[in-house]
């Protein structure tokens, strides 16, 4: 496979040509001066001329574009800043101009997947969160943009950048993990309750993650156990050809992890681009727009390191180290019986062709020693992977009840707080008398 994404880019340059040429009959056809535009047979040209635009199309990076949220019934500016970084990843700050005093809410450190989709996946996560939170994202870099000098990246490493985010942020962050960082998150807070770290998180919420793929196996886990890390190794990973900054780095491409989600419902996929190709000839432009805006998220995807994505597919899915208590975080055992002050939510989509029903719910076994009244796990009826995290069942059943967990723990740390307070305040006033 080293040669396979020189033959991608050889196959795109290729293409450039006629690209070109059915961009521009598709300006001639869309012209209000052409007569022919009005007509079923130009609106037909036009369409065939975009879908195939679209689909030979390179995707770039989204943007997240929220650039304003509604608190309590009034419009509030939004403004992302960066406030850590480091060659793999930056840390996203959702920065709410509220005027005036804020009423404290809790602090969210959202980790996104590395699994080939950018973070922007998550916008409809962030923008349901940022009315009653303060919002952190990850936004993971694309391999093939970081430099051969910047070092490796693997899974001990996403670890190591996930302790140093809380760190950051400090003792009173939740984080969220969506999906694959459930793994390496969930290893970063046993790492740093076995360390005794005060930074530690107050609350660790998984949703649709891999903790245990031996339960209720899906499609993806069985390919990982049948195939082994050796076909991973053979078939997967090639190298980043020039002109790119990250030459020479192997990854496990973009383009094909994207056929691979494809491929798992391609049915789907065809019957979404044949019905927008109908809605472009009938003239339902917000039908077409619909069907851009979810396309052009959905085929922007990032080049992941090699180390990155094997030592994830053998250490998770392979071996399933972390239910068997055989995970390593560099020289250390992944203890997670360790983890006793930060509580644990976990979230799971009935219909999951991704992680199965109970995969996440594994974690609870598995922290045997977080106190009965600081767990809760969330079984969603109705929703597949995706709406785990995203959509109107997110928004109206999930993200509420993730809320009230947060707040809840956030308002039994301040009373335990002024009940310190006070038992300081009694001792020093015995001791003055």
């Amino acid at each position: 496979m080293s040669f396979a994404y020189h033959a991608y880019e050889a196959v795109h340059m290729m293409v450039s040509p006629a690209r070109g040429m059915s961009d521009a009959l598709q300006l001639a056809f869309k012209n209000p001066a052409n007569p022919l535009t009005y007509t079923p047979v130009g609106r037909t040209i036009a369409a065939s001329c975009e879908l195939f635009e679209r689909m030979t199309r390179r995707y770039g990076k989204p943007v997240f574009g929220l650039d304003e949220t509604t608190i309590n019934g009034v419009k509030v500016a939004v403004e992302e800043r960066v406030v850590w970084e480091r060659p793999f990843c930056k840390l996203t700050y959702f920065d709410r101009k509220i005027q005036g005093r804020r009423k404290p809410q809790p602090k969210i450190l959202l980790v996104a997947p590395m699994s080939g989709h950018y973070a922007t996946l998550l916008r409809g996560t962030v923008e349901a969160l940022l009315p009653n939170h303060e919002v952190y994202i990850t936004d993971w870099t694309d391999a093939r943009l970081v430099p051969l000098a910047a070092g490796r990246f693997d899974l001990d490493d996403y670890i190591d950048y996930v302790i140093a985010m809380v760190q950051t942020l400090g003792p009173d962050t939740h984080v969220m993990a969506v999906c694959q960082p459930a793994v390496p998150v969930i290893a970063a807070v046993a790492r740093m309750e076995a360390d005794g770290d005060a930074s530690a998180p107050r609350s660790m919420t998984l949703m649709g993650g891999p903790i245990d793929t031996r339960r209720s196996p899906t499609v993806v886990n069985q390919l990982a156990q049948e195939r082994g890390i050796d076909w991973f190794r053979r078939n997967c990973i090639t190298k980043v050809p020039f002109p790119h900054l990250g030459m020479l780095r192997e990854v496990y491409p973009g383009f094909m992890q994207l056929s691979g989600f494809m491929a798992m419902n391609i049915d789907r996929h065809v019957t979404a681009h044949y019905d927008m190709f109908k809605h472009l000839v009938a003239g339902d432009g917000d039908s077409a727009e619909k069907h851009r805006d979810f396309y052009d998220e959905y085929l922007a995807v990032m080049d992941l390191t090699a180390e990155f994505y094997l030592q994830t597919v053998d250490t998770v899915f392979v071996r399933h180290a972390l239910p068997k208590g055989e995970m390593m975080h560099r020289d250390k055992p992944v203890d997670l019986k360790a983890i006793r002050r930060v509580a644990l939510m976990t979230v799971e989509g009935e219909n999951d062709d991704i992680s199965g029903v109970g995969q996440t719910q594994a974690a609870h076994d598995l922290c045997a020693n977080i106190p009965a009244e600081k767990r809760v796990h969330y079984l969603q009826k109705g929703v597949g992977h995706y709406g785990v995290f995203n959509g109107s069942r997110f928004r109206s059943e999930i993200a509420p009840r993730i809320s009230d967990f947060m707040v809840s723990l956030d308002m039994e740390a301040a009373k335990t707080r002024r009940d310190d307070s006070a038992s300081e305040a009694r001792k020093a006033l015995k001791v003055a008398s």
